[in-house]
């Protein structure tokens, strides 16, 4: 059986090898053996979103109360560390209400899909070059393509709330999708360029000389910054800016769904720490004594605490700002990073 996931064929033929002396080599073993290798993957990365996002969570707050000498979570938990899945407990306790005046067939739906969205984008992200749930030859296109989808799920979130700040929100984030997608694009055109390729896979191995963070310096300032934006974080958060609409597609949604949105949140957050590292850092490559997991646990912890210092010190930016900044600088920048590219690493 052809089985195009690394991590899945690994649980695959361990599951066939046991229960072989009871089924043999029969259709009903391979059926029942690819249903639990996918399991065990779905299992296995709903625990690494879950982990990361209550590590990722406590050290938001903590280091940004450090910046601003507070003290942030200290109570529930060994340093507070239990703080979020106290918030977690809390919310799902509270009862789910439909606004009124929302779609009903639609507005439900549009988390739930915005969540399912980034876990696939996670299952074609490699972790290591033995753990990935997706491996394919266009892994770039597809993934990509997700990403550029899920401002129109929020657009949906907004629309069919029947809230006009929810509204605003979801023709902000059409707004920004446009004029942040290109740049995008563009950098991971350049990155393309230099593995020659459009696997996951081959990128990183593309890197084992020379990351293309020193390669391509300008492309991953661009990227950085872009991804920023496309994620929501701050200070490119203004789908949700508390100061005028509240919290944007999110403002009507109820206790249990928002705390979907936390846990989607993470997952955004661990794609993004994810696939700078695949783009930009050689992903787990690094010398030999440290294990491949290791050196990609190491990037994911220095770019979560980049993103988090990167909160805590810029201000958030106006829309036209944010826009004009997308068309006049980053868009210029990320074709001068494509044609210095080719130019070095191509022709």
């Amino acid at each position: 059986m052809e089985i195009s996931s690394l991590a899945v064929k690994s649980y695959f033929y361990f599951i066939y090898n046991l229960l072989h002396p009871y089924l043999g080599s029969s259709v009903a073993n391979e059926a029942i053996s690819l249903l639990i290798g996918v399991v065990i993957f779905c299992i296995i990365l709903a625990v690494m979103i879950s982990v990361f996002g209550v590590m990722y969570g406590w050290a938001e707050r903590k280091v940004i109360a450090r910046m601003q000498a507070r003290h942030g979570p200290t109570y529930v938990g060994k340093f507070g560390l239990l703080q979020n899945v106290a918030d977690l407990i809390k919310l799902l306790a509270k009862e789910n209400i439909i606004p009124d005046l929302s779609d009903k067939r639609v507005f439900p739906w549009v988390l739930p899909l915005v969540f399912a969205s980034f876990a696939l984008m996670l299952a074609f992200t490699p972790f290591t070059s033995k753990f990935i749930g997706l491996d394919t030859s266009v892994a770039v296109i597809l993934v990509f393509a997700l990403l550029s989808a899920s401002p129109v799920l929020m657009f949906l979130a907004g629309w069919t709330s029947g809230n006009k700040f929810g509204s605003i929100s979801a023709q902000r984030s059409i707004a920004i999708m446009i004029s942040y997608e290109i740049p995008l694009m563009l950098v991971v055109i350049a990155a393309v360029m230099t593995a020659h390729s459009l696997d996951f896979m081959n990128i990183v191995s593309a890197q084992s000389h020379l990351w293309n963070i020193v390669a391509m310096p300008i492309g991953f300032i661009v990227f950085f910054i872009v991804l920023l934006a496309e994620l929501e974080r701050p200070p490119f958060d203004l789908l949700e800016a508390d100061s005028e609409l509240i919290s944007g597609w999110l403002t009507d949604v109820s206790p249990p769904y928002y705390a979907l949105a936390l846990l989607t949140d993470y997952a955004r957050m661990l794609f993004g720490v994810l696939i700078i590292s695949v783009m930009f850092l050689g992903g787990w490559l690094g010398p030999a004594p440290i294990p491949p997991y290791a050196w990609m646990a190491i990037k994911v912890v220095v770019l979560a605490l980049a993103i988090i210092a990167f909160r805590a010190t810029f201000f958030r930016m106006r829309i036209d700002r944010l826009i004009r900044a997308g068309w006049n600088y980053l868009m210029p920048l990320s074709m001068l990073n494509l044609l210095i590219t080719f130019l070095l690493f191509v022709r």
